[in-house]
């Protein structure tokens, strides 16, 4: 005997809401048509994020990082663990990756010479920083990177660039109790449903918290004085790309960034596939941009989005809807006449960070 009974028709909500987007969303897109109208509008919509992720809640205090442990990976690259204060009582792991001295990448701005760095951030299922840093000799991790191409961070180091590598907030010993679990699950994954449950009742997000915290590390790169500034590099795939995209468009100090895997609209792959981490929903968010604006908000900065075809991100249309959000961004680069400076870098497969697209950008 069935203990349940089969129901033919359901009455779902979806195509309701599909017209609630429609007719509401984006009222307050990209629309400028010189550079000082982009300025104006990058100001106010600047502003409408800083108050839809709940920025003003965050309450900085004094910036200093602890160098907690050092060792040598492979390629003669020394890896230095940190732990950064970015509000009181609460702390950011991340990695600094130094190359093997003689293999430094350097810009050069007018007299001054300094090594090159870039942001190295991580998105879900990798175990946060410990996949980007690419520490293989975690058996999850190793094929969390395997799966992925996940160690663009390993990568970037090997290439020269002293390479940071953060834990977002609720992953690595950055989670909170319902994942602090010596299990692979919960190991490899994030607490951003927690954390959500946690700060939307304050009028705050999880993608605040993680652009906040990244404002804060670039702060604190900036204090050391050591680095090249002038062409700072951040790159993140999936949940990372999401990180990058969000702190590129908030923060001008980042002056090249690679965003791979997080660039569609947000009706196809955040509403229609409605399943998503709770890090990608702002209340309020897609009434006023779409995923485009927001990566306008970038320009004329270095940029390139990498899509794959059969990314199921993508949503039921598939890279059209990729397309759409990218045609955005190209017309607030075409005001500057830098359309050069956006790179499309479309390549075939699923979900997968590509790291030939860091050959795009940096050779």
């Amino acid at each position: 005997m069935n203990r349940i009974e089969h129901i033919d028709t359901y009455y779902t909500s979806l195509a309701s809401m599909q017209k609630k987007f429609d007719k509401f969303a984006r009222k307050n897109g990209f629309v400028a048509n010189s550079v000082k109208e982009f300025e104006a509008w990058k100001e106010n919509t600047r502003k409408i994020l800083y108050d839809l992720f709940g920025m003003d809640k965050f309450e900085p205090c004094a910036l200093h990082a602890e160098r907690k442990d050092v060792c040598m990976m492979e390629d003669g690259i020394r890896r230095e663990s940190y732990l950064l204060e970015v509000e009181e009582d609460v702390f950011m792991p991340f990695y600094i990756l130094f190359p093997e001295e003689g293999k430094q990448r350097y810009h050069k701005d007018g007299d001054t010479v300094k090594p090159a760095c870039a942001l190295a951030l991580h998105g879900h299922s990798g175990g946060g920083k410990e996949s980007v840093a690419g520490r293989r000799e975690i058996l999850a991790i190793a094929d969390a990177i395997d799966k992925f191409q996940y160690d663009y961070g390993l990568k970037l180091a090997k290439s020269g660039y002293i390479t940071i590598c953060p834990d977002a907030r609720g992953y690595g010993s950055r989670r909170e109790a319902a994942l602090q679990k010596d299990e692979e699950s919960a190991y490899l994954n994030g607490a951003c449903f927690q954390l959500s449950h946690m700060a939307e009742p304050l009028g705050m997000t999880v993608m605040g918290m993680l652009t906040y915290d990244l404002m804060r590390l670039v702060d604190y790169i900036e204090k050391r004085g050591e680095f090249d500034m002038t062409k700072l590099l951040c790159v993140g795939f999936s949940g990372g790309g999401m990180q990058t995209l969000m702190l590129a468009a908030m923060d001008d100090r980042i002056k090249e960034c690679v965003i791979s895997g997080y660039m569609y609209g947000y009706k196809d792959s955040l509403l229609t596939l409605n399943g998503n981490c709770s890090c990608n929903y702002v209340p309020h968010l897609w009434e006023h941009v779409d995923m485009g604006d927001i990566g306008a908000l970038i320009a004329p900065r270095k940029a390139v989005v990498q899509s794959c075809k059969a990314d199921h991100l993508n949503g039921p249309r598939g890279l059209v809807n990729a397309l759409e959000q990218v045609a955005i961004m190209k017309k607030a680069y075409a005001l500057f006449n830098k359309e050069e400076c956006l790179i499309h870098d479309i390549r075939e497969g699923g979900h997968c960070f590509h790291p030939e697209v860091l050959d795009i950008l940096i050779g």
